[in-house]
């Protein structure tokens, strides 16, 4: 009995191990996908935690812009998976520059909203060009 007890105490305790094992994130950020993204602007990079909504607004327009792109041409390339991100600043640039928090937290959600809607046709035209 207390054999059986210390081999299932044994294999109970080594199970978490292999488990967490699995789940280390791995440190090779490269895609698997459009390698030659362009990079973030290095301001979003460099932007202080207080204003971090304002990266994540600038992210989300991308992404909007970018599904949208996808669903209208019915094209998955890289260059119009990943675009240059000018077009988000400016975007971000002429219509919130002088937005309040909220106002940008909610537009976040209105342009994610959207890369979301958009998503499921994007992906499927990615999937058939081998870009997802």
């Amino acid at each position: 009995m207390r054999t059986a007890l210390l081999i299932l105490s044994i294999a109970a305790a080594g199970s978490p191990t292999v488990a967490e094992r699995n789940l280390v994130p791995s440190l090779d950020s490269e895609p698997d996908v459009c390698v030659d993204r362009p990079a973030e602007p290095e301001w979003m990079q460099t932007i202080g935690v207080r204003e971090a909504y304002k990266r994540v607004l600038v992210q989300d327009i991308y992404r909007a812009q970018n599904m949208g792109m996808i669903v209208s041409s019915g094209s998955c390339s890289c260059e119009t998976r990943f675009p240059p991100w000018e077009p988000a600043e400016t975007e971000f640039r002429e219509r919130f520059a002088a937005a309040e928090r909220w106002e940008m937290l909610e537009a976040s959600d209105t342009y994610n909203r959207r890369a979301n809607e958009l998503r499921p046709e994007a992906k499927a035209i990615c999937e058939d060009e081998g870009n997802w």
